[in-house]
């Protein structure tokens, strides 16, 4: 279809919100526009559009480049534009619903998700269900073959981990599952022994009075396993300080896949631990700074 996108921006607004963990809220948006939404994969990216710095509502028109609009509207009036992950499109029910690390309200996303209300309204970019092709926007694509997988996560990649581990458990044989799930408290460690094909680590934060990442970090170096067929020796190129790393997994053929996503200078350290020092075939594993710590979320 000729000039249909992938991605579209959506109008919605809030219907209900609830608190998945201490450290995670769960809203729901709702809308006719949501009808026409779809979601590719459990990783699947959008950009939620906020409240401008003046107050201002999003209010960007519907079709064309929403980008170019909204980069001509006066700074004040722009709205305040995030990353997110779909959790789950409702096209039938018309409701879309997306999944908040509640970390104060000095970022302006939390303050929004934590002192919204339903009926508040905002704007959302997502797949376009007209678009008939792949609309991209995820990473999580594991080849036919997978035995063997690894994910690893912060809070901030929680949902879409948590996305991943359900679908695989729709699979008739899933494969085998080592995951690491760093969280800010132990209430954030929710229940999931439904998935009886993956050994879960989950690592609270406050147990230990850690800093970010490091629980992470060192249960992988301690329990992670890694396959012989997935090793292969080599260096690990090095990314300018401050930049994002967003290393994508090519592989169609290995039978062992990982994705891991967290702040920054973590991932940065896994990547370094799990390719320079085990091995590991950088085409079979993704690696995604979902934040960076110093960057307003």
């Amino acid at each position: 279809m000729a000039g249909v996108q992938g991605y579209r921006l959506f109008n919605v607004q809030l219907m209900h919100k609830s608190h998945v963990s201490p450290s995670l809220l769960s809203l729901v948006f709702g809308g006719p526009d949501v009808a026409n939404m779809k979601c590719d994969s459990p990783d699947q990216r959008i950009k939620m559009l906020f409240p401008s710095e003046d107050g201002s509502i999003p209010a960007l028109p519907e079709h064309g480049q929403w980008y170019p609009l909204l980069l001509e509207l006066p700074k004040e009036k722009r709205p305040i534009v995030r990353t997110y992950t779909l959790r789950h499109v409702d096209r039938e029910r018309q409701e879309v619903t997306v999944e908040f690390v509640s970390h104060g309200t000095e970022g302006p996303a939390s303050a929004w998700a934590i002192d919204s209300q339903p009926g508040d309204k905002i704007q959302i970019v997502a797949p376009n269900a007209d678009y008939p092709e792949d609309s991209g926007g995820y990473e999580w694509t594991p080849p036919a073959g997978l035995r063997q997988g690894l994910i690893i996560a912060d809070e901030t990649a929680l949902p879409a981990a948590r996305g991943i581990l359900e679908l695989l458990a729709a699979q008739k044989t899933p494969p085998q599952i080592q995951a690491f799930f760093e969280v800010p408290e132990q209430g954030d460690c929710v229940d999931l022994s439904g998935f009886a094909f993956a050994q879960i680590h989950w690592l609270p934060r406050q147990q230990s009075n850690a800093t970010h990442g490091e629980c992470l970090l060192n249960a992988v170096r301690e329990y992670v396993r890694v396959p012989a067929t997935a090793g292969v020796v080599e260096e690990v190129n090095e990314e300018a300080e401050g930049e994002l790393l967003w290393d994508k997994a090519t592989t169609a053929s290995n039978s062992f896949y990982g994705w891991v996503a967290a702040e920054s200078s973590v991932v940065k350290m896994l990547r370094r631990y799990l390719i320079g020092e085990r091995g590991v075939n950088h085409d079979a594993i993704n690696f995604m700074a979902y934040w960076s710590k110093g960057r307003e979320r």
